[in-house]
């Protein structure tokens, strides 16, 4: 089976600082994965070459056998991933469903107003994807005054308003209590089973990541040190010298 992302030799350096090095990593389609990592390990560097906010010194990433290197990230988007960001992308004196049609009209290159003429455009398709994060009875709410759990829950609805086949979640769970945390990733975990959505997520919650992610890959420095099962990564030596000797797993 070909890989969904495959990614080689990827570099990034600002000024003489190397923040990823020789960076090889690739995910099969329908997977569900994590990165986990130390602060300044690389993560959001990494997330941000793959999705086009990045530009790449060196290396290729190629997703469904399509060079993406470098593209723009809209452009990446229309192309199938799509992703959900740690700080809200919201819009917040919107409505939840406006929010969502909006992000509709854009995968379907609609640029009409959505409180006009657009506004009966793509109506089925927000509400299924309304249904399927659980935010039917909350269509009409304020964006800005939802509790954090509903806000992630819509920045998913948003990310899936473009129809992606690979979704990126920068630390899903911030700032959660623990039913939030739980609700998010239950819902995280029937796309993927459901939708055969392929997901990678980076989180600092290692009681998430083990419970919720089928393949780990562990960065230090830049680099990728460590893969494998949460099993194998969990009893690896270097993985618990690095980092998860300093978390309760």
């Amino acid at each position: 089976m070909s890989a969904i992302l495959a990614v080689t030799n990827l570099e990034k350096h600002f000024g003489g600082v190397h923040v990823t090095r020789q960076v090889n990593f690739s995910m099969q389609a329908g997977e569900q994965s994590a990165i986990i990592g130390p602060n300044g390990a690389g993560k959001s560097t990494f997330m941000n070459l793959l999705t086009g906010y990045h530009r790449c010194d060196a290396g290729k990433v190629m997703f469904e056998g399509r060079d993406i290197t470098n593209q723009a990230p809209h452009r990446i988007a229309r192309l199938g991933i799509s992703r959900a960001f740690q700080v809200s992308s919201i819009f917040a004196r919107m409505t939840v469903a406006e929010n969502v049609r909006s992000a509709v009209h854009a995968q379907m290159r609609r640029s009409l107003s959505i409180f006009g003429a657009a506004s009966r455009i793509g109506i089925d398709e927000s509400g299924r994807v309304l249904a399927l994060c659980g935010l039917e009875g909350k269509r009409d709410l304020v964006a800005g005054e939802l509790a954090q759990g509903d806000k992630k829950r819509l920045e998913l609805a948003i990310a899936l308003a473009g129809k992606p086949r690979l979704l990126f979640l920068d630390e899903p769970t911030a700032g959660m209590s623990i039913d939030e945390a739980r609700g998010t990733m239950e819902l995280v975990d029937r796309l993927n089973r459901e939708l055969g959505l392929t997901v990678l997520f980076t989180e600092h919650d290692m009681g998430i990541v083990f419970n919720h992610a089928r393949k780990l890959t562990l960065m230090h420095r830049g680099e990728i040190i460590v893969q494998g099962t949460p099993e194998e990564v969990r009893a690896n030596e270097t993985a618990q010298k690095v980092y998860l000797g300093e978390h309760q797993i």
